[in-house]
């Protein structure tokens, strides 16, 4: 899932200068799961905001709406009664959902209130880790299922570097080698010959080079 955290409430608040009417527009997928943009931290945005600016002696109308998905066309019309009379759009959405609910509502300034951090899921209660860093091109049947570009410090797609030392990195002795858990994993499962296969360097063209990356289905493409 994509895992975001909220921006310190000054930095929303300085975005919302010219604002007079806002929608502070929460989603149900995967912010909700991380605890930073659901209904509930919605409201509690909205609250923080009605109190600054009351003691600001602003007259701000504040509504709030929580959408099943800010990153589908479909779902974004929840809102369109809504932004009737909005001037600005508050996101607690990922950076996918601010820039739809731009694209759909011309006449509203859109704002994130999040920093969308990165792709991952839970470790522990109340914490969330990297896992993924949408590459494009997945080598995890290679690798016992642990990616070595977002687990491994250096990125290094051919075993270890040589500078770790009780199966924890050089970088951070809070961070595992992340090839120290890929050799553990492959034998586990008796899979050690997979440590010697050459993994070729990364295409980039399909991660980050080139325009947004897409993906269409011709089974269900209209």
């Amino acid at each position: 899932m994509i895992v975001a955290e909220r921006k310190p409430l000054p930095e929303i608040i300085g975005f919302l200068k010219d604002a007079r009417r806002i929608l502070v527009a929460g989603c149900s997928e995967c912010v909700t799961v991380c605890q930073a943009g659901g209904q509930r931290e919605v409201e509690v945005l909205a609250s923080l905001l009605r109190l600054h600016f009351r003691q600001a002696k602003r007259d701000v109308e504040i509504k709030t709406a929580t959408l099943n998905r800010q990153c589908d066309p479909e779902f974004l019309e929840e809102i369109a009664q809504d932004m009737e009379d909005v001037d600005t759009i508050v996101s607690m959405g990922c950076g996918v959902g601010v820039q739809f609910l731009s694209e759909r509502y011309r006449s509203a300034w859109v704002v994130p209130a999040l920093d969308t951090k990165f792709g991952g899921g839970a470790v522990t209660a109340g914490q969330w880790e990297e896992r993924c860093g949408f590459c494009g091109q997945c080598i995890l049947h290679l690798t016992g299922g642990i990616c070595p570009i977002i687990r491994c410090s250096k990125s290094l797609l051919n075993g270890p570097c040589g500078g770790s030392s009780g199966g924890k990195c050089e970088v951070s002795k809070e961070t595992d080698c992340a090839w120290q858990l890929i050799y553990d994993r492959l034998k586990e499962l008796g899979k050690l010959w997979l440590m010697m296969e050459i993994i070729p360097p990364k295409d980039w063209s399909r991660a980050r080079d080139g325009g947004p990356r897409r993906v269409r289905r011709e089974d269900v493409a209209l």
